[in-house]
């Protein structure tokens, strides 16, 4: 189906109800849909997707070009830009889920009571998942193959700026879908632009979305928040730090920041603020930010960081709260532990901090007291991937506290029900 950009709010409307109550249908299915089939699904996506890599590079350059005619920064255009490698680690993706293990069905506890009953806790399918992204276009396969693993139906609205790249992945998905005798409204993308559409999600569409998932920028986060009438699992930006301890190795030091700040900058893992020790500042930070700048990170530094090193500017307030997903850091000298533990909790998202020491107390204490979804020690921040966690993929880093955090995998995109086995007991 084509883009339908300015259709009027009633065609919207009815559009949506009719992606709702197709997603609601498909989820019956897929509750009950065999491993197999549903592996099926996702490796027969994978050869199509590589069947079909030029399709996707001609449709990815039609989103490219308008994005640089549109002024986007180099950091979205990154984000956004698909290549034949890039194609090649979605099929993989796609391939590394059909090898996970499915969570249907399987139990998490169980209980034996003292009058004979048989509690067990099993793992079951949300329903019908509803993920709002922006820009990735990648997302399209991560998040439609994690709901189908997970038994899920859903329904994706991707970003305009990545629409055609959205609609020839998600083609993919479709043949994977029809190969594996399973119903295409399993995965469906929005055939519309119209940002109506995902007011509609946000209301249920009827009751038909069990969970929203947004992946995206503060704008977007808020406003799902805010709007949203069902479950929520909030995906804020990545404001992430790395934590310089005085007991820290230089030259590992040096490696991890280079890489969790200039491997990939558009990405939510990637390290925004840089904070280290007082004591070893003289030392270390102009080392740091040397091989920064080297690589053409801007470095923006408190009064202590310009002292220095000559080429940072001054740090303003707004820097420590700024999601840059550029080639930008922000770097500040703290006192101790203490006052590193105490920048973040004021200024972080809940994304993912690290922490590079030596000293294993300063390590439990960043452990224990760090409140982030992800906490890590002498790793780089942009290991922050489900990928990496062994998920085989990720719709997002969940920054919430409820059920699902941090990566949101197959497993977190279940819910449980109790299967109560009995021998005749009443309740007296």
């Amino acid at each position: 189906m084509s883009a339908l950009a300015s259709q009027s709010h009633g065609d919207v409307v009815s559009i949506m109800q009719d992606l709702g109550a197709a997603a609601k249908a498909a989820a019956r299915v897929l509750a009950t849909a065999s491993s197999a089939q549903k592996n099926l699904a996702l490796t027969s996506a994978a050869e199509h997707l590589k069947a079909t890599t030029n399709e996707i590079l001609a449709a990815n350059a039609k989103d490219v070009e308008a994005g640089h005619a549109k002024g986007m920064t180099p950091a979205f255009i990154d984000r956004l830009t698909l290549d034949t490698a890039r194609i090649g680690a979605i099929a993989d993706g796609l391939l590394a889920i059909a090898e996970l293990a499915d969570p249907v069905g399987t139990k998490i506890a169980t209980i034996e009571r003292p009058n004979g009953l048989k509690i067990d806790r099993v793992r079951t399918p949300l329903g019908v998942i509803g993920v709002i992204f922006e820009s990735r276009p990648n997302v399209t396969a991560d998040a439609g193959a994690l709901c189908l693993k997970s038994g899920n139906a859903v329904i994706l609205r991707g970003g305009s700026d990545s629409y055609h790249s959205s609609r020839a992945i998600h083609t993919a998905l479709e043949a994977g879908l029809e190969k594996a005798g399973l119903p295409k409204a399993a995965i469906q993308l929005v055939p519309t632009t119209d940002r109506a559409a995902v007011g509609e999600m946000l209301k249920g569409v009827d009751g038909n979305i069990d969970v929203i998932v947004p992946r995206g920028g503060k704008s977007l986060v808020a406003r799902v928040n805010q709007e949203a009438r069902v479950p929520v699992f909030s995906h804020l930006e990545g404001i992430c730090h790395i934590y310089v301890d005085k007991s820290a190795n230089l030259a590992m030091a040096t490696e991890i920041v280079l890489n969790a700040k200039m491997r990939r900058t558009g990405i939510c893992g990637a390290a925004e603020t840089l904070l280290v020790h007082r004591d070893i500042a003289a030392k270390t930070v102009p080392v740091l930010c040397e091989t920064l700048a080297a690589q053409g990170c801007d470095i923006r530094g408190d009064a202590f960081v310009q002292s220095l090193f000559d080429k940072a500017t001054p740090a303003t307030d707004e820097d420590w709260s700024t999601e840059y997903l550029d080639a930008i850091i922000s770097v500040r000298i703290v006192d101790d532990t203490d006052a590193a533990i105490e920048h973040i909790q004021t200024y972080s998202s809940g994304h993912t901090e690290a922490v590079i020491a030596e000293d294993a107390s300063v390590v439990e204490q960043f452990f224990a007291q760090v409140d982030s979804a992800i906490v890590m020690h002498n790793a780089s921040t942009q290991f922050a991937d489900g990928g990496e966690f062994g998920m085989g993929a990720e719709i997002g880093i969940a920054t919430g506290k409820m059920h699902a955090r941090g990566p949101v995998g197959v497993e977190q995109l279940t819910s449980f029900k109790y299967l109560v086995h009995g021998t005749g007991q009443t309740r007296p």
